[in-house]
């Protein structure tokens, strides 16, 4: 079942050059979907008009009820002011709720601490949010993001900075999502030997679509071996 329709997006850059070319794509229930590309090629900034952060130039960005912008949980690039964000743990995870209203309830903060179980944060809940190692901070934000997400997590460069144990488990953690939960992800990844092992479909960019598929069908095709021949890329 389709939650998303790109149909012909254009996006431009605030100095006027485009960033993002006449690109058309779907999201299906269940999806792990990874968006690789070489850096430039507009990944990031397509996810941000998905998401309604950045206004598209041209083409459309259709919900499919009962799927709204509203189900979905982000977890965006790691910047200097998240890491040093001065709250607790707690806090830095409920406050994914807050979409939801003014106020958390009683829901979201069960919600808050199921997710921060999930993600081996619990004991965590009381300390400060700058005072973790990178990889803890990077749990923490994402069990942010999983109390925004409804039916849908999008992700960008979610293990930028992050040691290899943590990176896999990262990794490994949102495998069991997709399927345990049938939560669907977006991911906008460097790694290409990651996103061909665990996503069922890939979307290539350089600022149009130069694929759009199955990983297997991927796997075959000459921009994914080319990609794949030259590893992870700089």
């Amino acid at each position: 079942m389709k939650l998303i329709e790109l149909k012909q997006v254009s996006i431009s850059y605030d100095h006027g050059n485009q960033a993002v070319q006449n690109v058309s794509f779907s999201v299906e229930s269940g999806d792990y979907l990874c968006i690789v590309g070489e850096n430039g090629s507009g990944k990031s900034t397509l996810i941000k008009g998905l998401l309604g952060l950045q206004p598209l130039q041209a083409g459309t960005v259709r919900f499919i009820p009962p799927m709204s912008r509203d189900q979905i949980g982000y977890l965006p690039q790691k910047v200097q002011v998240q890491r040093d964000f001065p709250a607790s743990v707690r806090e830095v995870v409920l406050s994914g709720c807050l979409r939801r209203g003014l106020f958390y309830s009683r829901a979201d903060k069960q919600t808050a601490a199921e997710n921060m179980q999930l993600l081996n944060i619990f004991q965590l809940r009381d300390q400060s949010y700058r005072e973790l190692s990178g990889g803890q901070q990077q749990r923490v934000l994402l069990a942010r993001a999983l109390c925004a997400a409804g039916k849908m997590l999008v992700l960008d460069e979610p293990v930028t900075g992050l040691d290899p144990v943590v990176t896999q488990e990262l990794y490994a953690l949102l495998k069991k999502l997709n399927r345990s939960r049938d939560l669907t992800i977006v991911m906008v990844s460097h790694d290409i030997a990651a996103a061909v092992q665990y996503a069922n479909k890939i979307l290539h960019m350089d600022q149009t679509v130069r694929f759009f598929g199955t990983t297997q069908d991927y796997l075959q095709s000459d921009i994914g071996k080319t990609f794949l021949g030259r590893g992870r890329p700089q």
